[in-house]
């Protein structure tokens, strides 16, 4: 693949996270806004405590071990459902054909998205290590934001080489997958077979219909309501249903291109050529006959399979994710309370903890782990990149948001109390300060060492 085909694949890409980002900085600060200004700080804080219910007579299918959702639980089990099947459809189509699909592609972003979580864990542990409370945060920092860091590097437009665009998102995309094995394995809680049982049918029946090559999109969807109802029952965080549901739709075309272009064309052969008078001041209203209409339908259906089901539903879910679940999602995490804190609030326990993990423990991390594997020869420096501007990249991946965030809601839930709140409120401080810091730095360390023009 050459580096124009590389770039313009990588355009479409930033471009769409550049816009999401902005979206969550908005949120962001509306939400610190609110949860702040005294006239609405209560009021904020009460309005993510209103129940949410969809009922069928009396079942509530917005309802977990026969407790009702609440407004935040809506958001973080079943808004962050389809967030999680994009991140699903994203890492499977990279698998499958992008950055992932290879060895040579996939090692070395593998590699330093292994370093950039192990290491945040281990700079945690070394903060709060002996408060078991504490502890339950040390996956927080782990997480790499693809919307924020893309973002940052796409400020700097064609002065970074296309190597490093492809090592920064396929390292995010790597670390999604690995955030999502943690959440799976140490956040669930209190295992009902008999959900379990269900999801383990449905995703079968979703097994079979791809095996059956079965494309519609209503069919996989449907049937993924079904199973997040399962899966949020079952005692496993809801969210893992989306990646189980991404990886379970199509990613093939049947047929292959040429059969629908045959068909496309056949049809538009037959299609009778309407002309339309402009002579006149008003055009005259054009009506089908039914025999037309069929064929149109026949050619938007055999376009439509020109698309596999996996790459037309991660568009569709494009804009809604972008626009309104991330933004929605950080309008109600990210609001942090500073009543009662100080700058010296960030220098102790789970804040600090956070914070170091982000800033000091995802750089080192992701460096070191690249640097050992390109010094053994296992991997390549990625192209156009030298010591210097891999490092800018590595310390960008510091910046950590959403599903940090998700983490940290996860780590410290209501159930514990006062104190959990807290922590909850000392872990979204260190996420924020991880987050700029790293935003900061690495966009400093960037103008540093990368050319000052394209070349």
């Amino acid at each position: 693949m050459s580096d124009s085909i590389q770039g313009s694949s990588l355009a479409g890409l930033i471009r769409r996270y550049v816009s999401s980002s902005v979206m969550l900085i908005v949120a962001t600060v509306s939400a610190l806004i609110f949860a702040n200004l005294s006239a609405t700080s209560e009021s904020y804080a009460k309005f993510w405590e209103q129940t949410v219910s969809l009922s069928i007579g009396s079942f509530n299918v917005f309802s977990h071990s026969g407790h009702d959702m609440t407004l935040m639980d809506f958001i973080n089990d079943f808004l962050m459902f389809f967030f999680f099947l994009s991140v699903g459809l994203e890492i499977k189509r990279e698998i499958l054909c992008g950055e992932l699909s290879s060895r040579q592609k996939a090692l070395l972003p593998i590699i330093g998205a292994c370093g950039g979580m192990l290491m945040p864990v281990i700079v945690f542990y070394a903060v709060c290590f002996g408060h078991p409370l504490m502890e339950r945060g040390c996956a927080i920092p782990m997480a790499t934001d693809i919307a924020f860091s893309l973002g940052v590097l796409s400020m700097f437009g064609k002065r970074v080489p296309v190597g490093l665009k492809i090592f920064l998102a396929a390292l995010a995309v790597a670390d999604d997958l690995g955030g999502i094995i943690v959440i799976a394995l140490f956040y669930s809680q209190g295992l009902h077979w008999q959900y379990l049982l269900g999801a383990a049918i449905v995703v079968a029946i979703l097994i079979t219909g791809n095996l059956r090559e079965i494309r519609a999109k209503a069919f996989y969807m449907s049937l993924g309501i079904v199973l997040w109802f399962m899966v949020l029952n079952s005692g496993i965080h809801a969210t893992i249903a989306g990646v189980i549901l991404a990886f379970c739709i199509p990613a093939n075309l049947g047929k292959g291109t040429r059969y629908y272009l045959h068909q496309i064309r056949h049809i538009a052969e037959q299609y009778p050529d309407i002309e339309n008078d402009d002579s006149g001041s008003q055009r005259r209203a054009m009506v089908l006959a039914k025999e037309d209409i069929q064929m149109l339908r026949r050619i938007e259906k055999a376009s439509d399979y020109l698309i596999s089901p996996l790459q037309d539903i991660e568009d569709q879910l494009a804009m809604p994710i972008n626009y309104v679940v991330i933004p929605v999602f950080a309008f109600a995490n990210a609001g942090v309370n500073f009543e009662g804190m100080s700058i010296m609030s960030l220098f102790s326990g789970v804040a600090l903890g956070v914070f170091l993990g982000l800033l000091l423990g995802k750089f080192i991390g992701v460096l070191s782990f690249s640097w050992l594997s390109i010094k053994l020869k296992i991997c390549q420096m990625p192209d156009g990149a030298n010591w210097h501007s891999l490092a800018s990249v590595c310390m960008i991946c510091g910046i950590g948001f959403t599903v940090s965030m998700f983490i940290a809601a996860l780590s410290y839930p209501t159930n514990l109390g006062a104190e959990g709140a807290a922590m909850l409120n000392e872990a979204k401080l260190g996420i924020l300060c991880g987050t700029i810091a790293s935003a900061l730095v690495g966009s400093l360390l960037l103008n540093y060492t990368l050319p000052k023009t394209s070349e």
